[in-house]
């Protein structure tokens, strides 16, 4: 980056144009290996921050090093302060300002906004966050149903709220990093209230809070790849709430052993309910299987449509048949064996 040294270069750039000041190299920290494209890039400032620094070739003045920055309070911003400086004229834009006038961006501290908590003029971040929130998100809701004689209860889930954001910094405790193009980064060490905040400029973020509550939110499409096994343990419950479709495949790879297996423990009911469409079970080459530990209620509100390919072998203690209306039985052979039969 070039450089305009105070009491070396004149703040007027009709006679020192910013293309003929001399380039200056940042100091890297120690923690920084600076080569072979390992450490940290010497990046962070931006056309018209003040730095601090010396020159490696003493009287020549011809190489500067950079060894820091320097906050300020601008009095004015870049579009206000074609003034008077140093007996330049106030139309001759003023060399120790931004010449691209990009900074300062407003007349105050240098100090980040989400670092100094100002309430009068709060971070654009932050008043996003808290008008972006997702309120009111509906659940999963099972209305009551009556099957044969065994009632299934309604169960409502209700809604949930995004939380609010935690912030409440008080400096110099909140330690923040913004990029020029607008990405974030908050480690917060405000006494009770400490968070971990990191912010894409397209409002991808995650927050996590005081008592370790994280906000995800994906502002696009979310791809997550994992190339082997992935876990998951929840403690307390999971609601899912798809404003469009869900798919899941399973044994993509085709291979035996890879199942599908779903426990509900003890005391616990398995509810599926369709508001207005169809429920399709299918087995393109296998059985299907149910296997019920007390009663099995069916009750269908139209037609009952049974086709078998095969044989149909029923066994049970007792067998009872109603028909409103008619009861027929077509078979070429008809067998009716038993010690005692009323026809009536």
């Amino acid at each position: 980056m070039r450089v305009r040294c105070l009491g070396l270069h004149t703040a007027d750039t009709t006679k020192l144009p910013t293309e003929d000041l001399p380039w200056a190299h940042p100091m890297n920290p120690i923690t920084s290996a600076t080569v072979s494209g390992v450490g940290q890039t010497p990046l962070g400032a931006v056309e018209g921050t003040w730095v601090v620094g010396f020159f490696q070739d003493g009287e020549e003045s011809q190489q500067p090093i950079i060894i820091g920055t320097l906050p300020g309070v601008p009095q004015q911003e870049w579009l206000d302060h074609m003034e008077t400086y140093d007996g330049i004229d106030t139309l001759t834009p003023i060399g120790f300002f931004d010449p691209k006038a990009n900074y300062p961006k407003y007349a105050e501290t240098d100090v980040n906004r989400l670092a100094v908590n100002d309430t009068e003029n709060p971070h654009p971040s932050l008043t996003m966050r808290k008008a972006d929130r997702d309120i009111a998100v509906g659940v999963a809701n099972v209305d009551t149903t009556t099957i044969v004689e065994d009632v299934l209860a309604a169960d409502d889930g209700g809604f949930w709220d995004e939380p609010e954001t935690s912030y409440a910094a008080k400096y110099p405790s909140n330690h923040v990093y913004e990029t020029e193009g607008g990405h974030l980064r908050e480690y917060d060490d405000t006494i009770d209230n400490k968070r971990i905040h990191e912010r894409h400029a397209s409002g991808t973020a995650y927050e996590i809070g005081n008592d370790g509550t994280k906000i995800t939110r994906v502002k696009k499409d979310n791809y997550t790849l994992v190339t082997a096994d992935d876990y998951v343990h929840i403690q307390g419950e999971s609601k899912s709430t798809f404003d469009k479709g869900l798919r899941v495949k399973v044994n993509a790879s085709a291979e035996e052993g890879n199942n599908y297996n779903i426990e509900v423990g003890a005391k616990a009911n398995v509810t599926i309910e369709v508001q207005d469409g169809d429920i399709n079970l299918v087995s393109q080459l296998g059985d299907v299987n149910i296997k019920a530990g007390k009663n099995m209620n069916i009750d269908v509100a139209q037609a009952l449509n049974i086709k078998v390919g095969g044989a149909i072998t029923e066994t049970s203690e007792s067998k009872t048949e109603s028909a409103t209306n008619t009861h027929q039985m077509n078979a070429k052979e008809q067998d009716i064996n038993g010690n005692i039969i009323n026809l009536n």
